[in-house]
């Protein structure tokens, strides 16, 4: 395996970082995952702009411009001998000495990682997983802003661990008003009466790429759509529900909380999304 690491290409046991780098100590930094079909990135331009703003949030100065980038990332591609990929692209504040003053640190971290994909097993597909509303709280928008795909992942680790014990697939966060956020790395859908509903951005959401495309298809579908605010009671009286992310695409959830979702099978609007998704592919993959 290579992995592209601050200014080359290393192989995997070359391929390590200072003790002191800030994105080790404190979480200090950004990432993006990628999703490649066939040696072509969905959404590139998408995540690519995330990235940046991301970074710029924590005024945390790109490493490489964007035209370097793109080709750091098709080279992953090309040097692993990988058609479907994952990839994932770190941004960190970089090394400095201990301290919380981002000024300790002069240069910044590019790490960026390709590996085979992996897809979910088609049974997740067919049948639905399970979810699980968790006790972990959402981190509130002014403590962390939700828009910011950091390092920082403690919450959503804690909610993960919280859903693995309940025997879920994933765990559902409700925020500080106990309303619908999203899950530990997905957004989520319901459909109620025809209409399809989904957590509005000041929930305290990450509006994820796959969640904004499949809104898009959903217009395309004209299927009525929504952002709202969503309670936990609503889940469970839902005729359907979905999770949706770059890697799984759209995943059918059809139990939460140990109750079925509508008949306890994927429903038709999941059903249909997912296959304009995957007919829709070509239209929103790039290369370099």
């Amino acid at each position: 395996m290579w992995i592209y690491l601050n200014n080359r290409f290393v192989s995997k046991e070359e391929a390590k970082i200072s003790v002191f780098d800030h994105g080790f100590l404190y979480g200090d930094g950004v990432f993006e995952t990628l999703r490649a079909y066939h040696r072509k990135f969905l959404m590139l331009s998408e995540h690519i702009t995330r990235l940046e703003q991301s970074a710029a949030r924590l005024h945390i100065a790109m490493p490489v411009k964007r035209s370097r980038l793109n080709a750091i990332v098709a080279e992953s591609l090309e040097l692993n001998k990988l058609t479907d990929a994952y990839l994932r692209i770190t941004v960190s504040r970089g090394q400095g000495e201990i301290g919380l003053d981002p000024a300790l640190c002069k240069t910044p971290t590019l790490v960026v990682i390709a590996k085979p994909f992996e897809p979910c097993p088609e049974s997740f597909y067919t049948d639905g997983v399970a979810v699980a509303v968790v006790q972990t709280r959402r981190n509130l928008p002014e403590a962390l802003p939700p828009h910011v795909k950091s390092l920082n992942y403690l919450n959503n680790i804690l909610a993960k661990m919280e859903a693995t014990a309940l025997g879920a697939y994933d765990a559902v966060l409700l925020n500080h008003h106990g309303e619908v956020t999203e899950g530990t790395t997905s957004n989520v859908f319901v459909a109620l009466g025809g209409r399809l509903l989904t957590p509005a951005h000041d929930c305290g959401i990450l509006a994820g790429i796959t969640r904004n495309l499949v809104l898009q298809l959903a217009r395309e579908l004209e299927i009525p759509t929504e952002e709202t605010r969503l309670t936990a009671a609503d889940l469970p009286i839902a005729d359907e529900c979905f999770l949706t992310n770059t890697t799984v695409e759209v995943l059918p959830v059809t139990q939460v909380d140990g109750q079925k979702i509508g008949n306890g099978q994927p429903g038709e609007i999941t059903r249909r999304l997912h296959t304009s998704f995957r007919d829709s592919l070509g239209r929103f993959l790039a290369g370099r």
